[in-house]
């Protein structure tokens, strides 16, 4: 059988860089070399060798995070080249990088959210109407970045202004947030017209952080992540509809994992990942794992996902 030639794409330029290169290492090691020719490609520097290469390429992995990667910039120059990628097309890239836009179309969808407050640069910051509004504590985050970039629990008024600066730090807006106690779960959806929901993971920060942040994150062992989530049957199906739910509100295909707070039996949908952190031990592929399908595996499946997308694309065009 002949090998397909694969574009293995991360780096880039976001504040995400290390994360991606660190995925993107992982990603080359677990792809089957029986299979597959793989060309790596850093979008740092890489670009024109991938403009110049598009003709032999059979598909592609995007393992970019943030910015310039995550947010349909990649995307649309892969359609542009005429080389199918995994997961979610420019539309679905950009919306769900977008928080803001992300909730308006939660709610329409009929999913619940945190209630927010949305400021950009050169806003005054009204400490007291803000919490008037969403209480106290209050989740403070750019609304374009991934990986708890630029986030901050805030817990004292006072601390409200400089959590807001520390965001536009990162992006031309902030999202403050009400901060919702419960138990947070992530949800992961994988396939094209008629996607599956993936066992639910429970995570609980380490101690030492206040929340699932960039170092819980990335760690090893800073955060405990419980597959499946200990959560009784009906909670896990409501859960896993809504992550279903917020997929196909966002335009996703291929896979996603959202990010969601359960309290009191409601369902509070956080935000949805069009490329989930890829290494081995990853949130994502421990959900694909408990599921019966190895990182390989789910990679290979990954790649047939694209491939089959944009062979629909092309008929339509």
């Amino acid at each position: 059988m002949k090998k397909k030639t694969i574009a293995l794409i991360y780096g880039g330029i976001s504040s995400e860089r290390e994360v991606s290169l660190n995925s993107g290492k992982q990603v080359y090691e677990a792809l089957d070399k029986d299979k597959y020719e793989i060309l790596t490609y850093d979008p740092k520097m890489d670009i024109p060798r991938l403009v110049n290469d598009a003709g032999r390429i059979d598909g592609a992995l995007i393992i970019l995070h943030g910015p310039y990667g995550e947010d349909g910039t990649v995307q649309g120059l892969l359609d542009l080249l005429g080389i199918p990628y995994q997961g979610a097309g420019v539309l679905g890239s950009a919306v769900a990088m977008n928080k803001l836009l992300s909730k308006h179309l939660y709610e329409r969808a009929g999913l619940r959210v945190p209630a927010y407050i949305v400021l950009k640069r050169g806003d005054l910051v009204d400490v007291n109407h803000i919490v008037s509004q969403l209480g106290l504590p209050l989740v403070v985050k750019p609304v374009e970045t991934g990986s708890s970039v630029g986030m901050t629990i805030v817990r004292e008024d006072a601390s409200l202004p400089a959590a807001v600066e520390k965001a536009l730090q990162f992006d031309v807006a902030a999202m403050i947030e009400a901060y919702i106690a419960g138990t947070e779960v992530t949800g992961g959806v994988l396939g094209n017209d008629d996607p599956d929901a993936l066992p639910l993971i429970e995570i609980i920060p380490g101690e030492g952080h206040e929340f699932f942040d960039y170092d819980a994150k990335y760690r090893a062992g800073a955060s405990q992540e419980i597959c499946p989530a200990r959560i009784d049957a009906r909670l896990t199906k409501k859960a896993q509809a809504c992550a279903v739910t917020a997929h196909q509100a966002l335009y996703c295909q291929g896979y996603s994992r959202t990010d969601m707070i359960l309290k009191d039996g409601e369902c509070f949908v956080l935000e949805t990942n069009t490329i989930p952190g890829m290494t081995a031990t990853s949130l994502f592929p421990q959900s694909a794992k408990a599921a019966g399908m190895s990182f390989g595996q789910l990679l290979d499946r990954l790649i047939d996902l694209g491939i089959q997308a944009r062979r629909r694309q092309r008929v339509r065009g």
